[in-house]
């Protein structure tokens, strides 16, 4: 058999290149390991670090009786944090409540009905919304969505609105309150939902909808029962995960909230988130027993809501992801 004069001779492994290949990859493996564990181990150094800050005045209060506490008198040692807990979740649900409906249906439409045109030019847009500074929303909030309030929308409601609790203005409303903090912070947290959403939806196999238009289901059909059936757990985590981002927001629902340490009773009341509390203080009148330790602990509170929810939405996420993929 004659050999062709093409063919290259074989070359003999080179056993010492291999193993200094073998070595790298190990090093750059363990390298990746240690870098991962350090941000982790980060994460946990945070959590103890606000905890021992705390110890001071949970030491002297119970946390119920913190919790539940309705007076914040740092002057009198009075740390009552119900009024901050409540405005953070007045304002949070709120915002939930506007923006799911939105985000979800942009998403739907981006990943279901938009040409690709259409969505080569609307997810930059998206994108943009995302990279906004806070304190430009805060902008937006009080030179547009408060005005529109206290001249407005509040009147009205005074009007048309009194008998339901929830809905009445006060005498004078000032546009600073709880529902211009959950349009401004629906605006913040819409990026983060459409973005999640439409990835979810776009991981649903084609052969799911193809099977499904082709025993005649409409494109709403297909869309109802199969890609948002299958698509449901992911869809749920980027609502939660739209939830942390809003709960921790400090800047811009700190400009347009109204900042009164009370528990809101309606939706054109004054509130004070967690977020604003820490900002607002932190740094003055150190010299007031516990002071520090009370505004540490609110942001030991802060993070461990945040931590919880992300961790939530990341697992309901990779979930629907190998749901999807099976």
């Amino acid at each position: 058999m004659v050999s062709s004069p093409w063919r290259e001779p074989l070359v003999p492994l080179d056993r010492g290149g291999g193993n200094l290949r073998l070595l790298r990859e190990r090093l750059s493996a363990g390298l990746i390991a240690l870098v991962s564990a350090a941000v982790s181990l980060l994460t946990l150094v945070i959590i103890a670090a606000l905890f021992l800050r705390s110890l001071p005045i949970l030491r002297q209060h119970p946390l119920r009786e913190l919790l539940t506490g309705t007076v914040w008198k740092p002057m009198s040692a009075q740390f009552g944090f119900w009024p901050f807990l409540v405005g953070t979740l007045w304002v949070t649900v709120l915002a939930m409540v506007i923006a799911t409906p939105v985000c979800l249906l942009t998403a739907i439409y981006l990943a279901e009905y938009a040409r690709p045109r259409t969505r080569t030019l609307v997810r930059p847009l998206v994108d943009l919304l995302a990279g906004i500074p806070s304190v430009v929303y805060g902008l937006f909030g009080v030179l547009l969505i408060v005005p529109f309030i206290s001249d407005r929308l509040a009147p009205y409601a005074r009007r048309h609105w009194g008998f339901l609790p929830w809905l009445s203005p006060g005498e004078v409303s000032t546009g600073y309150c709880v529902l211009a903090g959950g349009l401004v912070l629906a605006l913040m947290v819409a990026p983060v939902i459409i973005a999640v959403a439409e990835e979810v939806l776009a991981s649903v196999p084609v052969g799911a909808r193809e099977a499904s238009l082709s025993l005649g289901a409409t494109k709403w059909e297909t869309v109802k029962h199969v890609s948002l059936r299958l698509a449901l757990p992911g869809l749920v985590a980027s609502v939660v995960l739209g939830f942390a981002r809003a709960f921790g927001e400090t800047m811009a629902v700190l400009m347009v909230v109204g900042n009164v340490p009370q528990a809101p009773r309606s939706l054109f009341d004054p509130a004070y988130p967690l977020p604003a509390l820490i900002a607002n203080n932190y740094g003055e009148m150190m010299s007031i027993p516990l002071y520090d330790s009370a505004l540490l602990l609110a942001a030991l509170m802060l993070l461990a809501v945040v931590l919880v929810f992300n961790l939530l939405a990341e697992t309901v996420l990779v979930w629907a992801r190998r749901r999807a993929g099976q």
